[in-house]
Parts: structure tokens; C-alpha cells; sequence
């Protein structure tokens, strides 16, 4: 079979070479030596994977906010449900690189929450409810999907406004798009460029302007 390449060019005998740069495109952790990797983690009872770094808390939300930007962090949601592919990709993918997990955890506090599940949360409006009933409430529609909150609350621990979500990152983004969505909302990206394939577009021209490989796939 002749394949059709940039230059116009068919290439009838190129199999092998085909197939490598496949693997090396579809690696989910091309661009990473896997010795530089963190440990790979199994799911839990429940299904869903977790880090042992997020939030283990009594799901108060508003206690949340409140003890998160004292540390001058912000709060991120990450809705997961038992099964989900993507989520597996996420943990087994994403939060294996170190560079990735270091500025998350030195700019958010992450909590999981099963689109599912049964526990109480209470909500940043005192409504105490399950998670599935979170998840409608929040139009979770699809897992993964990353909640992210106001790094600031108000001097008297108000939320600014009614729409307390700064940004929603919808399904699973591979890794650069991954770490950039938490750089651009980290250093408040959205209010300069609400578009974000420009700030991903800027950022990539600039690690590569400075001699750095950037892999977007």
C-alpha cells in the first residue's frame, strides 16, 4: 500500500520506519525516559485511581477554599468515575511525570470526587448533597473533568461572585496541554488570553526558542 506523505512523495516500502515513529507518536509517555518516571499506582477498592498527594478531607467545600488559599494554593475538583479510561490515562500518564506533579502540588490542592458517588459534600452554598448529585448540579457531564477555583477569596471569605469556577478542563489532555492548563490558570492566563490554543501556542514557541524539546503528542 502507497502512503502519501507532505512532500507529494509515496512511499510503497516503509513499514518499519512507519511503524516506529507510530510507537514513538502514541507512547503516552514519549518524551520521557521511563527511569524518570514516578511510580506507577493501582486503583483502589472503589475503582478509581488516586494519588496519595490529594486532598483527604471531610468534603466541606467552602473549608476547603478557605484552608487552601491560606496556603496560597488553589482548589481544584477532579471528578472520576470507576472504569473511565481517560482517568486511567491521566494517573498512569500524567501524574508519572515529575514535573507535572511538582507544580501541581506546589500551586493546588487536588480533590477527587466520583461522578457517582454517594458521599456527603457539603457546597460552597451550605447545601449539603451526594457527589452524583454534585456532579448535576455542576453539569459534569463526562469524566475526567477538572473544576478549577478562585486562587483568592474575598477579605471576608466570600467567593468572587456567583460563578465560582475560574476554569474547566473537559476529557483527558495529553501531557504538555496538561501541565499548561495549570500554568495558564496558576498565573491567571485566561484574564490576558482567554484563548487558550494561543497560550498553549506561545508557551510551545517559547521553550523552543529557549532550546527545549517541546512534545505536544
Amino acid at each position: 500500500m502507497n502512503i502519501l506523505i507532505s512532500s507529494g512523495r509515496t512511499v510503497a516500502n516503509g513499514a518499519v520506519g512507519l511503524l516506529v515513529a507510530l510507537f514513538i507518536a502514541l507512547s503516552p509517555t514519549a518524551g520521557w525516559a521511563d527511569s524518570h518516571l514516578l511510580p506507577a499506582i493501582n486503583p483502589a477498592d472503589e475503582g478509581l485511581y488516586s494519588q496519595p498527594w490529594f486532598l483527604n478531607t471531610f468534603l466541606d467545600l467552602r473549608e476547603d477554599m478557605v484552608e487552601t488559599a491560606a496556603e496560597g494554593k488553589q482548589l481544584v475538583i477532579i471528578w472520576e468515575q470507576r472504569g473511565c479510561p481517560y482517568c486511567r490515562e491521566m494517573h498512569l500518564v500524567n501524574f508519572r511525570i515529575p514535573e507535572i506533579v511538582d507544580y501541581v502540588r506546589a500551586n493546588f490542592n487536588i480533590l477527587q470526587l466520583n461522578m457517582w458517588g454517594d458521599r456527603e459534600v457539603v457546597d460552597v452554598d451550605g447545601e449539603v448533597i451526594s457527589e452524583k448529585e454534585l456532579a448535576r448540579k455542576y453539569r459534569i457531564q463526562f469524566t475526567p473533568t477538572l473544576q478549577f477555583f478562585p486562587k483568592q477569596l474575598a477579605a471576608n471569605n466570600t467567593l468572587p461572585g456567583d460563578d465560582i469556577e475560574v476554569w474547566r478542563l473537559l476529557g483527558y489532555w495529553k501531557p504538555f496541554h496538561f501541565l499548561s492548563t495549570f500554568i495558564y490558570v496558576a498565573e491567571e492566563g485566561y484574564i490576558e488570553e482567554p484563548n487558550f490554543q494561543r497560550f498553549i501556542q506561545a508557551r510551545g514557541d517559547k521553550l523552543r526558542a529557549e532550546g527545549k524539546d517541546v512534545v505536544i503528542w
